[in-house]
C-alpha cells in the first residue's frame, strides 16, 4: 500500500488543548476540551478525544513539545476520523491548516530528537 503521509511522524502522547472554530454543521456541546495527540509531523497530527470530530471541521490546537519545553498553537482542519472503544472515544487525523514557522522549526527539532530515540513511525 502506498503511503499517503507527506511527512515522517513521531510517535507523540501529549496533552492537547483543542477549541472548535467551525461549527456551522454541528451543534457541540463542547466548544474546548483536552485531548491527547498520539502521533505528530510538520503537516499534521493524529489525536485522540472523547467527542467525534467530523471531518471538515477547523480546530485550533495548543500543545507543548515536551522535550523541547516549546508551545505550538495552529489552525487545522480534520481529514478523517473514526470510533474506538464503542464509540466512547475517538481518533482523529488533522492536517495543519496555518502553522507558523517557528512552529514548524519547533517540531522539526523535536521530531528530530525522537528519531534519535527510534520513537518514529511511517
Amino acid at each position: 500500500m502506498k503511503e499517503k503521509r507527506k511527512a515522517r511522524r513521531l510517535k507523540d502522547e501529549s496533552e492537547i488543548a483543542v477549541t472548535i472554530v467551525d461549527d456551522k454543521k454541528n451543534s457541540f456541546k463542547e466548544k474546548r476540551f483536552n485531548s491527547q495527540s498520539m502521533n505528530i509531523s510538520v503537516s499534521g497530527a493524529k489525536i485522540k478525544s472523547s467527542i467525534p470530530l467530523p471531518v471538515n471541521t477547523f480546530i485550533m490546537i495548543k500543545m507543548k513539545l515536551k522535550t523541547l519545553g516549546k508551545m505550538i498553537n495552529t489552525l487545522g482542519k480534520v481529514k478523517w476520523t473514526k470510533g474506538i472503544l464503542e464509540n466512547k472515544s475517538y481518533e482523529a487525523g488533522v492536517e495543519f491548516v496555518d502553522i507558523p514557522d517557528e512552529s514548524i522549526e519547533y517540531i522539526q527539532e523535536y521530531i528530530s530528537r525522537g528519531v534519535d530515540r527510534h520513537d518514529f513511525t511511517g
